[in-house]
């Protein structure tokens, strides 16, 4: 087989492959393999039939179509090693020699358009100076975890008022189109906090002032179920309006929602739980300073396709999700209140710097002969089935049917790599106090969990 190279630009290259025919006898016989099994010739056992008697029967063109795409397949990856190319997804394969030539003797050509990891020179990292925020825990921060507890731990009772902003309201809600009502246009018994805005449009003023057993029309576009996209007018009718009523802050508190026994003692865990989630959150923050200040002294040329394709695979997922969610991206983009330029323009720039890091950290794995053991892999992979929401088990059995294990070897292996980058870089706090980047938060963790009764 011969093969070459060219370079299109840093992250492309065209192979042109040329194989004789007499090296494409493996793959052939491979599919004489396959078709001998899953045909019946009387007077030749099953996966016994003779190439010649299969040539005869279905013709040697036949037989090379079976094989082709094996004997494309082979050839392409053999031309990829023998350059040593790092290729990046699938290839564009073109003026490929045609099955009816093949099978009359005929060498196959083909050439293949393909992306490629780009070549970076890695840039000195040891001694990288970056500035982190203080860690600093104030009261109101201590103050706000209480306030979250007490919300958690608050009751709701009934009132007799209108309704007002953070009230919980229970509904009915009918929904016409077109003055007829909708098949699953009626709900009943519906708890709703006023202002949250996560219902109808224009819901959150019709409730706004109703007392039990009033209602008010309102319309609203519907955005799931039989009226999706249509304008209806809503009927509300509220039932009960109540408050959420918060215990007292005492020590009496502190045994209701935690395992303490003293509100001090509350607080002290607090604190050392916010300090260690602010130390985490500053050693990610100076990590990421790290690598923005690296990505800074290397260009990371970027393939278009890859990128393209990663763009289009967040934008899928992301339809998905809020579709679970009955909501449009159009919609959600209006509650975010961004722009649709704006966020292509932010899910660009993610995926761009995303792919930069990746390779940067890729070729840091290279230099530092990082490798990744099984005890390493195991706790990896038990880590994204908890992100999942699944058992390892069943997240295990569905990454080996994916093939996605060495996907999951190289994000171990990018951590390692960007351990060893945080470990030679200087941090300092703005009070100028040294920070260790490197230092593992992860095996206090369990020390510093909350425990609710």
């Amino acid at each position: 087989m011969k093969s070459a190279v060219e370079t299109l630009n840093p992250t492309r290259v065209r192979l042109t492959v040329e194989v004789p025919s007499e090296e494409l006898k493996p793959s052939l016989d491979a599919a004489y393999k396959k078709i001998s099994q899953s045909i019946t010739v009387p007077g030749f056992r099953k996966g016994k039939v003779p190439s010649r008697i299969i040539d005869q029967r279905f013709g040697r063109e036949a037989v090379f179509v079976e094989a082709f795409d094996d004997i494309l397949s082979s050839s392409y990856g053999k031309a990829v090693e023998e350059n040593e190319l790092r290729v990046l997804g699938q290839p564009d394969v073109t003026d490929v020699t045609e099955v009816g030539e093949l099978s009359n003797g005929a060498d196959l050509k083909f050439v293949a358009e393909v992306d490629t990891r780009p070549s970076i020179e890695v840039p000195e990292y040891d001694g990288i100076e970056v500035t982190v925020d203080d860690l600093e825990i104030t009261d109101e921060d201590i103050d706000g975890q209480i306030d979250q507890l007490r919300d958690r731990f608050g009751s709701l009772k009934v009132v007799e008022r209108a309704a007002e902003k953070d009230d919980t309201v229970v509904i009915d809600l009918e929904a016409k189109v077109d003055g007829e009502i909708l098949e699953d246009g009626v709900a009943t018994g519906l708890s709703y906090v006023v202002g949250s805005g996560t219902m109808l449009d224009g819901l959150d003023e019709a409730v706004t002032g109703l007392s039990a057993g009033e209602d008010k029309i309102f319309t609203s576009e519907l955005t799931g179920g039989e009226g999706e996209g249509r304008t209806a007018d809503v009927k509300v009718t509220v039932t009960s309006v109540k408050v959420k009523e918060l215990p007292e802050l005492d020590d009496d508190f502190a045994q209701l929602a935690s395992e303490f026994d003293t509100l001090d003692e509350l607080k002290a865990d607090i604190k050392g739980r916010l300090e260690h989630t602010k130390a985490h959150d500053q050693i990610n923050d100076g990590r990421d300073k790290v690598l923005d200040k690296l990505l800074e002294l290397v260009e990371v040329p970027l393939p278009e396709k890859v990128v393209a394709e990663e763009i289009d695979q967040r934008k899928q997922q992301m339809d998905q999700q809020l579709s679970m969610m009955g909501v449009t991206l159009d919609k959600w983009l209006e509650i975010q209140g961004q722009t649709a330029e704006a966020y292509d323009a932010e899910l660009e720039e993610s995926v761009a710097k995303g792919m930069r890091v990746q390779f940067l950290l890729d070729e840091v794995v290279k230099k530092e002969q990082i490798s990744v053991n099984q005890e390493e892999l195991t706790q990896h992979l038990i880590s994204r089935a908890q992100q999942s929401g699944m058992s390892p088990d069943q997240f295990a059995q569905q990454v080996m049917q994916a093939g996605y294990v060495p996907v999951l070897v190289g994000e171990v292996a990018r951590g390692k790599a960007l351990d060893v980058l945080a470990a030679a870089a200087k941090a300092t706090d703005g009070s100028g106090n040294t920070v260790d980047l490197g230092k593992d938060l992860h095996a206090d963790d369990e020390g510093h969990e909350h425990h609710d009764h």
